[in-house]
């Protein structure tokens, strides 16, 4: 499974329905799940970013089309980073020559 870290801002729509986030959120989870993905942890946040989604997902390719769909609702905009878990970047590391 590959990790993301999903930063996640509001949009205009998305601040306008805020009450419907909840179920939002919910669908997400349910979207990734039915793609052999996983919601790790979300989170709604102060600062530069309204919300953090920590999630894995099988391959690059259903990565790329959930952040796209998500996109395409309109309620929020994404920064996506690619984590690599600890034993993958000891492992990453071990093979530096």
């Amino acid at each position: 499974m590959l990790t993301y870290v999903i930063l996640m801002n509001l949009t205009e729509q998305g601040i306008k329905t805020i009450k419907e986030a909840p179920k939002r959120i919910d669908a997400f989870e349910k979207t990734l799940e039915k793609a052999g993905g996983k919601l790790i942890g979300f989170y709604s946040v102060l600062g530069e970013y309204d919300y953090v989604a920590i999630a894995e997902v099988p391959t690059e390719d259903v990565g790329m089309s959930l952040l796209l769909s998500l996109g395409m609702l309109g309620n929020v905009r994404t920064k996506t980073l690619r984590a690599y878990p600890r034993q993958e970047f000891v492992k990453i590391v071990g093979k530096l020559q």
